[in-house]
């Protein structure tokens, strides 16, 4: 049976250390492998240069890395990739090295590197292989599906569309996302962790998921395959179950 993932608090302590140094040492490469470039000419002065530092942990171009914990924010819709910086920004979301990155710089910046990554599309990875139980596959299934309505859990494609990459302009897609990411986020919200903006719909919905619920639609999502054309849907005039503070009106 899947059971929700939470760190304590000297996990999460590794976990920041041993990111902080993998950032560090990253940053601490690159710089090193532009110096050899300062005889040739100035580095140029592009948003990808600029954003080195996201990559370090993202992937190129926001691909992601098998890590398994930083997430693809390769062509996510700008407008949530902006409502995550901005979360960070605001305390809303809480992570060090996020936080610091973004600490000081303005709404039009941040719009700037969201566009970026959402203009990106590299590949997909394969999906992640899972030796599931048919019941919690059956349930993980059902509740990005159908939801539960006994429990008032609606349907993870009403919000992130019905092929569950996404609408615009701020709804993330979940296809290609590690198991463990999806797990740790999701439990965040159930802890009080991670916010969004007010009325925070995620929040609600996460509450009334079971850890085994948790679990069961995280590992159902990470093994499915990508589709070809996994850019966000245009947004519909079907109404969401729940108002979204971060999805517009």
């Amino acid at each position: 049976m899947s059971t929700l993932w939470v760190w304590p608090a000297a996990g999460r302590a590794r976990h920041w250390r041993s990111s902080f140094l993998f950032f560090l040492a990253a940053t601490l490469l690159g710089i090193a492998a532009h110096a050899a470039e300062v005889d040739s000419g100035p580095v140029p002065d592009t948003i990808k240069q600029r954003l080195t530092a996201c990559t370090a942990c993202h992937g190129e171009r926001g691909r992601a890395t098998n890590d398994g914990y930083y997430p693809r924010i390769a062509g996510k819709p700008a407008g949530y990739l902006y409502n995550q910086l901005h979360n960070f920004r605001e305390g809303r979301r809480r992570y060090p090295m996020m936080t610091y990155l973004v600490d000081h710089l303005s709404d039009a910046y941040l719009q700037e590197i969201a566009q970026y990554f959402a203009d990106q599309h590299p590949p997909y990875p394969a999906p992640q292989p899972f030796d599931l139980s048919s019941a919690t596959r059956a349930r993980g299934e059902m509740l990005v599906n159908k939801g539960d309505a006994d429990k008032k859990i609606p349907a993870c494609i009403a919000c992130h569309g019905s092929a569950m990459t996404g609408v615009q302009p701020a709804t993330p897609g979940l296809l290609g996302l590690p198991r463990d990411y999806l797990v740790g986020q999701i439990g965040a919200w159930k802890s009080g962790a991670r916010h969004a903006l007010a009325p925070d719909c995620m929040a609600q919905v996460v509450q009334r998921l079971s850890v085994e619920d948790i679990g069961a639609v995280a590992a159902w999502l990470a093994a499915q395959p990508v589709p070809a054309d996994a850019t966000a849907v245009a947004p519909t005039s079907v109404k969401l179950p729940l108002v979204c503070g971060s999805v517009p009106n």
